[in-house]
């Protein structure tokens, strides 16, 4: 069994766009409309990139790929100084990451608010001075 559905994959810039044909069902378009405005009120604010950096290069760092945080410093072409500073968001108790994520999602957190603040190595600590 074999199903066609007509479609153009057009490129606008950077982007990719799907265009079906006028008679497509309306069902379709509401769908795509739906789908659409959900990716575009989806923004990865630079917290959240700044934590998948920070665990990408921890792993680096377990993993024995690289040394030192010089070395991650150096690959990046940044400053040691900001990779520490990126570094401790890894050091986070999952519980405090999901606070962040979830308050990320409603407004946007400033990055720098974040890592200004000294946090203590124990989760434990950690929640409680979340709970504050």
């Amino acid at each position: 069994m074999e199903t066609f559905i007509p479609w153009t994959l057009v490129k606008r810039g950077v982007r990719r766009q799907v265009i079906t044909p006028i008679d497509a069902p309306q069902e379709f378009v509401v769908e795509a409309a739906l789908e659409k405005r959900e990716r575009e009120t989806y923004q990865d604010s630079p917290l959240l990139r700044a934590l998948g950096l920070a665990h990408y290069w921890q792993r680096l760092l377990d993993d024995g790929k690289m040394q030192t945080i010089g070395d991650i410093a150096q690959m990046e072409e940044m400053d040691i100084t900001q990779v520490r500073r990126l570094l401790r968001l890894a050091l986070l108790a999952p519980s405090f990451l999901e606070v962040i994520v979830a308050k990320a999602e409603l407004t946007p957190i400033n990055l720098e608010f974040v890592l200004r603040r000294s946090m203590p190595d124990d989760w434990d600590a950690q929640r409680v001075l979340l709970a504050a």
